[in-house]
């Protein structure tokens, strides 16, 4: 086993099992998660149907012999039917956002919140939180995971917790000037408007006692990691994790940030091709599928995520030995369709914040007054780029344009406001109208 720095700790000696080792592990958990599926009717009638039980799991390669798990799977077994214990087993029940619909609920027994705990805080430690720290966390606290999933990950590690919650952003100014956290936890875009708020009472995000930032639960670019990064100071890390798998805890980034190990004992990953549903080769964008091998409460079984993201198997100089995932580019349902090009939301932050004279809030606006499809692009500029002191303001749409178009290959106007003018999020960013639809 590589011994790890003291920058790159491991929390868990798992972290970097030798690979061998690691996939005999994950067959037996394999095995013991299709025992535990096979409980839950939705499962039983699946497997009846292609004739599969625990027995067809001789490799991990059999896996690919299972259905997929979708989201709409799940809705259809409202509110708790996805369980493989009784009721009385469950210890907490969590549940997605609900934006499209009633949430989808997962639960969760004991043990799988101890694992829980546990996977949050091998990221949180793989990016330098230590048990000496004070950790300010603006997420939600509610049916969403993202707030209780670093809470216990962060009290696992020994660090201390300001449970902010989200929201109340004046608020979260006075507890990070008073209290004097070491690290920030929210949903980058909050990051983001939190400096804001800090700006308009005279106050230097570069001057707050935060060192670390450990950002999640909505899609973000390297572009606006540097943007948050100036903002305050400090290191950002990624993580990634979805309420249906066990919520944050799937992945984290390590100090070296070249991409986001996936706690591969706990979790099997495929990435695949939306369209034929093939396995996609390393450093290949596809999406990612992911099968839990330790919960109880709820085994997932090939859970299409629609996040789209790529894979690599290459060794991390940190030691750790899992499969590590890139940022997510974005959702295979929240992919844009303009004239025929596809357009991830992700690519227009990406563009618009490559230019100069930019904030990095925006709002994606989209039209088909008659036949056609049209784009519009809200930015917020800095104040001195609208006043003309850094330039000329139609020069100043002009760069962003052609930003977006060099990266997005779709043309797009770009109509500039300014500072504070668009809508803050406290939770995660909605960065598109999509009028189309309505």
């Amino acid at each position: 086993m590589a011994e790890a720095t003291s920058q790159n700790k491991l929390w868990d000696p798992a972290e970097s099992m030798p690979r061998p080792e690691l996939r005999n592990l994950q067959l037996r958990r394999l095995q013991a998660c299709v025992d535990g599926a096979s409980k839950v009717p939705f499962y039983q009638e699946a497997f009846k149907k292609q004739g599969l039980s625990t027995d067809s799991i001789k490799s991990l390669d059999d896996l690919r012999r299972f259905p997929f798990t979708t989201k709409a799977d799940m809705r259809q077994h409202y509110p708790l039917r996805m369980m493989a214990v009784p009721r009385e087993s469950l210890a907490r029940i969590h549940g997605s956002s609900g934006t499209t619909g009633k949430p989808t609920f997962v639960g969760y027994t004991s043990q799988d919140l101890e694992i829980w705990a546990g996977l949050c805080a091998r990221f949180l430690t793989a990016g330098g939180l230590r048990s000496h720290h004070v950790v300010h966390v603006a997420f939600g606290y509610g049916l969403f995971t993202g707030g209780f999933g670093l809470h216990y990950g962060i009290e696992k590690v020994g660090a201390a917790v300001v449970p902010a919650a989200s929201g109340h952003t004046l608020r979260q100014l006075m507890l990070i000037e008073d209290l004097k956290p070491d690290a920030l936890v929210c949903t980058p875009s909050y990051a983001l408007t939190i400096a804001d708020a800090a700006h308009k009472e005279g106050l230097d995000p570069c001057r707050f006692s935060l060192k670390y930032g450990y950002l999640g639960g909505e899609p973000w670019t390297e572009e606006m990691r540097t943007a948050i990064e100036t903002e305050f100071d400090i290191t950002a890390f990624n993580n990634y994790g979805l309420s249906e798998i066990i919520g944050p805890g799937v992945s984290g980034e390590c100090c070296e940030r070249q991409g986001m190990h996936i706690q591969e004992d706990h979790f099997l990953v495929e990435c695949i091709d939306s369209e034929t549903l093939e396995p996609v080769a390393d450093g290949e964008l596809g999406e990612l599928v992911f099968t839990t091998l330790s919960r109880q409460a709820m085994p997932i079984i090939r859970y299409r995520t629609r996040d789209i993201a790529s894979l690599t198997h290459a060794p991390c100089p940190c030691g750790r030995t899992g499969v590590r995932m890139s940022r997510v580019k974005g959702r295979s349902d929240d992919m844009l369709i303009i004239r025929g090009v596809n357009v991830f939301p992700s690519q227009i932050e990406e563009a618009l914040l490559r230019v100069n004279g930019r904030a990095a809030h925006y709002m994606i606006e989209v039209d088909r007054p008659e036949t056609l499809d049209e784009i519009t692009i809200r930015v917020e500029a800095q104040a001195d780029s609208l006043s003309g002191r850094s330039g000329d303001t139609g020069g100043l749409q002009q760069r962003f344009q052609e930003s977006v178009y060099a990266i997005a290959g779709v043309r797009a106007e770009v109509i500039l406001t300014s500072p504070g003018t668009l809508t803050r999020s406290e939770g995660k960013a909605i960065r598109v109208l999509d009028r189309r639809k309505s």
